[in-house]
């Protein structure tokens, strides 16, 4: 799969090469670790940061008949973009227009009592009856319902079924500990997710899906597999379980590349403080180059003088400390490298740097790289996967229009449509 879009955002310090068709393919792979089970890819975040709308028909473009996003908002936005199937959306506050969910036809999940009777509202108010998955706390402690709350749960929406305001379709939770299966919350977690569905179908429900399982548990994990499993994060190319295995040890491609251009290269001597605080001073005579991209772009200020990168093929670390708007690199003595040149932070080449490197660079997780690269870094579209679908490129309000195949990040905020 290429990585070489047809144009750069003319101007623009730095992009992140989305590939559309990775993602398809990391669909398709991840079917074949589920084949008897549908597939929700989870877009929500804006696509883990890859772009909603691109990722969610590349998503559909490799077989996934749902889709799910955590906040409504999101959910709204593809519907709104005219993709169909199945959309699931679960991260609710009170005063949440269940009513715009309900005129879409996407699914929600309820919680707990106060939820589940504003769906119930919302069902009278449009005269639509909702579909709604119930969720139980099987051991994460985080959202769900616990305990003999959610015997309640399923009593009160057995009781909305009745009035035809509800269909109970799916009973649902999460896993703590999903990327160390052999954990012994994974079996503890799984005998209370098939208790909580013996009670919702003991109770009348006719379920039409039960879901447990996030990226790890469909890598390693097929008897929690049900009617349908949700990868997040292995849907873009990254390992959920990087102590087992990285990608391609599950078939899996990157979907994101980072790459920069340098904006300055120039000598300097030996014993030459570097950025803020001098955090990093030169050992000898060296050339140093300047990366236009920093936190606010969503590089970790804690990558100083650990985040690995590559310029001309060859790995470097940030020297210094990680500015808002960009950092420094030594490339050393001999360095060849002009204003202009490439920079790749993760990505691309399988030798180069990874999201995964910056990771453990970081103390952090993959999945943190990716979502937080920030609004200020356009996203390019590399191959075809769901583009068939109508997608146009498009900008946010005051700025240039991008290049073919350039998407503005921040869809859901500045109306673009992937």
């Amino acid at each position: 799969m290429s990585l070489q879009p047809t144009h750069d955002p003319v101007g623009a310090p730095a992009c992140a090469l989305v590939d559309v068709d990775a993602i398809a393919a990391n669909v398709r792979a991840l079917r074949d670790r589920s084949p008897g089970a549908a597939l929700l890819a989870v877009v929500k975040a804006d696509g883990y940061g890859h772009g909603l709308l691109p990722a969610a028909r590349a998503a559909q473009a490799g077989g996934a008949t749902w889709l799910g996003t955590a906040q409504q908002s999101e959910a709204l936005a593809l519907r709104d973009a005219g993709v169909t199937g199945r959309i699931f959306t679960w991260l609710h506050v009170p005063g949440t227009d269940f009513g715009a969910a309900l005129q879409r036809d996407i699914d929600v999940s309820a919680s707990g009592s106060w939820d589940l009777d504003a769906v119930a509202a919302a069902a009278r108010t449009t005269g639509r009856t909702a579909r709604v998955h119930l969720k139980v706390d099987s051991g994460l402690g985080r959202n769900g319902a616990f305990g003999s709350d959610f015997v309640d749960l399923v009593a009160q929406g057995r009781r909305l079924e009745g009035e035809g305001l509800v269909s109970v379709v799916g009973v649902w939770s999460h896993f703590a500990y999903a990327d160390e299966p052999d954990h012994p919350t994974v079996r503890a977690q799984r005998e209370v997710f098939e208790a909580a569905v013996r009670t919702v179908e003991a109770a009348g429900c006719a379920l039409e899906v039960r879901h447990l399982a996030n990226s790890a548990a469909t890598l390693t994990n097929p008897a929690v597999h049900y009617d349908l499993v949700r990868p997040g994060i292995a849907v873009y190319g990254l390992s959920p379980v990087p102590r087992l295995g990285g990608p391609e040890a599950y078939g899996l491609v990157p979907a994101m590349t980072l790459r920069a251009h340098l904006a300055l290269v120039k000598r300097v001597p030996a014993g030459q403080g570097v950025s803020y605080g001098h955090a990093y001073s030169t050992p000898a005579d060296t050339v140093l180059a300047l990366v236009p991209v920093g936190y606010a772009d969503g590089i970790p200020r804690n990558a100083t003088n650990v985040g690995p990168v590559s310029v001309d093929g060859r790995r470097n670390v940030v020297a210094g400390r990680v500015c808002m708007d960009q950092f420094v690199v030594d490339l050393g003595p001999d360095s060849q490298a002009r204003a202009g040149d490439e920079v790749v932070l993760f990505g691309g080449d399988p030798s180069g740097p990874s999201a995964q490197d910056w990771a453990e660079a970081t103390g952090t997780i993959s999945y943190e790289i990716v979502t937080r690269i920030g609004p200020r870094v356009p996203r390019v579209l590399v191959g075809t996967a769901g583009r068939e679908a109508g997608s146009t490129a498009g900008s946010t309000a005051g700025s240039t229009a991008p290049a073919p195949g350039v998407v503005a990040p921040g869809v859901v905020a500045s109306g673009v449509v992937a």
